[in-house]
């Protein structure tokens, strides 16, 4: 059976499915119980291999748009703090991805803008902390937050560099 889509249908069923499953890893991180040394909501941050493939091949907005639908889930799930830490570091962290993985001359590989954009996303949380309440001693937190940055995105990015042509392939199946 050949079916013709228009390519904007298929596209919006691209951007749907790679936020299903941005919110799948979400879930998935949620399940991970806390560890003790680590900031309170210290998560791996899985789910930016699918922001980092849709800022990498399809478009800033698709990108802002999982990010997005990724602060929405955490405000449903866990409440408008964590949605609003969600959404800050989201933000920054993919606005900054875009960037690197855009740039013709990046020397920092896929593990390297892990890295970077980990400790975005931590800066905008703090951020976020820092105005929800009302101190800057939020920011005390961010050395442990930076090792635990670099850990999260060395692996972010790594598991990135794995996964990307099997993402290209789901890609190439919707927009061919």
């Amino acid at each position: 059976m050949n079916i013709n889509i228009d390519k904007r249908t298929a596209k919006t069923a691209l951007i749907g499915i790679l936020t299903a499953q941005a919110l799948a890893f979400s879930f998935l991180e949620s399940m991970i119980p806390p560890i003790p040394e680590l900031p309170p909501g210290a998560k791996p941050g899985f789910s930016n291999i699918i922001t980092m493939f849709a800022a990498e091949s399809i478009s800033l907005p698709c990108a802002l748009g999982i990010t997005a639908a990724k602060a929405l889930f955490a405000f449903i799930t866990r409440g408008f703090s964590a949605a609003a830490m969600s959404f800050c570091g989201g933000m920054l962290s993919t606005i900054t991805m875009y960037f690197l993985l855009r740039s013709k001359k990046s020397p920092f590989g896929f593990s390297g803008i892990g890295i970077i954009c980990a400790c975005a996303h931590n800066l905008g949380q703090l951020i976020a902390a820092a105005f929800l309440m009302g101190t800057a001693a939020t920011f005390g937190y961010a050395p442990v937050m930076l090792v635990f940055a670099v850990i999260t995105g060395l692996v972010t990015g790594s598991i990135f560099k794995i996964l990307l042509p099997v993402l290209k392939k789901q890609k190439r199946f919707f927009l061919k």
